[in-house]
């Protein structure tokens, strides 16, 4: 039976105090500050002054650290209280992982992958499923949850892409309209493109957040229509 990270007990305190909570807040910080590809085991030790190999009586591998920093800041997803509504529920849950994600971009990179079986990674999942429990059959509910989820993860990495495209070139979203424009209104000047000059020309332009409700009300309302009781 292959042991996980949690379930291997570490070992004992050594006489300079190091755990893996250390270790994670280290590597947390190191990835808020380069991304993910600012964490090794190395960059830790040396961020926490310790050696290298000291680390690896606690996390054998980079995905093992990779898999503590998602599941330390999963804790940030799930509200203080569960609402009983599903639809508020859903809401906020997908709202919170917006947020976390937009503090820590990194986790952007880690969304949709395979199920996270850290204590908070299983208590995010069981908020999502048990929001609609009871409500349709469990395949129906797995299937509105993964629904759910997987536009968050289109939208919220998106939004992600742009922010580091904004910080790589220092060009905020309409500085880089303005750059751009020119070529724009020569393409769309050429009769090719209708649709998306009707949508450049007279369509809104939204904020990322505005976006995001707008689309996951539209996602929220489909998942109404499929648990909702048939007419009479």
């Amino acid at each position: 039976m292959t042991m996980t990270v949690w379930d291997r007990p570490e070992p004992p305190t050594p006489p300079v105090p190091l755990d893996r909570e250390r270790i994670v807040a280290a590597a947390v910080a190191l990835a808020d500050e380069g991304g993910l590809e600012a964490v090794s085991l190395r960059k830790v030790a040396a961020r926490l002054g310790a050696g290298p190999m000291r680390l690896y009586g606690y996390i054998a591998t980079k995905e093992e650290l990779l898999d503590l920093m998602l599941d330390e800041v999963q804790a940030e997803i799930l509200p203080e209280e569960q609402s009983g509504d599903w639809r508020a529920a859903l809401g906020t849950l997908a709202h919170r992982t917006r947020q976390a994600t937009l503090r820590h971009l990194w986790l952007a990179d880690l969304l949709g992958g395979r199920p996270t079986l850290g204590p908070n990674g299983l208590a995010v999942t069981e908020a999502r499923l048990a929001s609609l429990h009871g409500l349709a059959d469990i395949d129906t509910v797995m299937r509105a949850v993964e629904t759910v989820s997987a536009y968050c993860t289109g939208a919220i990495r998106r939004e992600v892409a742009n922010l580091r495209a904004e910080r790589a070139t220092g060009l905020s979203k309409r500085d880089w309209q303005r750059a751009h424009g020119p070529h724009v209104t020569r393409m769309l000047a050429t009769g090719r493109f209708p649709a998306l000059a009707e949508a450049v020309h007279d369509g809104s332009d939204v904020d990322a957040e505005a976006s995001f409700t707008t689309g996951l009300d539209w996602v929220l309302d489909a998942v109404a229509a499929k648990i909702a009781p048939p007419p009479g």
